[in-house]
């Protein structure tokens, strides 16, 4: 227990993850939001031409799944990315299930910051992001966030916790 984590440091080695069906519209929906209207998503002639072969969806809605992850489940409800270091390895198409998956790998002791690692899974087990995370849990003042022992969102499966150990400052 430290000031900045009144319940204590989430533990390095904690996992959490959660898994969603990608719909077609999803497509649309984030076109709405970003503007993001390639032809790889759209038009079934150009993204059967592409190295794809077929239509995929937007980076965004990959990676979106993670923003939920993180922000409902580990470290939770008060939690911000800060930075992110993504790689997109493979496509996501409508109708695949996507499961984002984040590790906890270093906590701060003198400050809220996490640095997760990132992964995005498809439903056949290719991973279609990977990469890690920086994270800051503030405050909510509901009893949730770092302020509370009450961090994971009812929906979230149980973290797996392993024995947490200072690391050395990383920034």
């Amino acid at each position: 227990m430290t000031p900045c984590w009144p319940s204590g440091p989430p533990a390095i080695g904690t996992t959490a993850e959660l898994s969603r069906t990608i719909a077609p519209d999803d497509i649309d929906r984030f076109t709405q939001i970003s503007g993001d209207r390639n032809p790889l998503h759209y038009d079934l002639t150009a993204a059967t031409a592409s190295r794809f072969g077929e239509i995929v969806v937007q980076g965004g809605i990959t990676s979106a799944i993670l923003n939920a992850v993180v922000a409902e489940c580990l470290p939770g409800p008060g939690t911000v990315f800060l930075n992110v270091n993504w790689d997109f390895k493979a496509p996501v198409r409508p109708g695949d299930v996507i499961t984002g998956r984040v590790e906890i790998i270093e906590a701060r002791t003198d400050k809220p910051v996490t640095k997760l690692r990132t992964t995005v899974i498809r439903d056949d087990g290719t991973i279609a992001l990977a990469g890690t995370s920086i994270c800051y849990t503030m405050t909510t003042g509901t009893g949730t966030g770092h302020d509370s022992q009450a961090t994971q969102a009812p929906g979230c499966p149980t973290v797996i916790a392993i024995a947490w150990a200072p690391m050395p400052a990383w920034r």
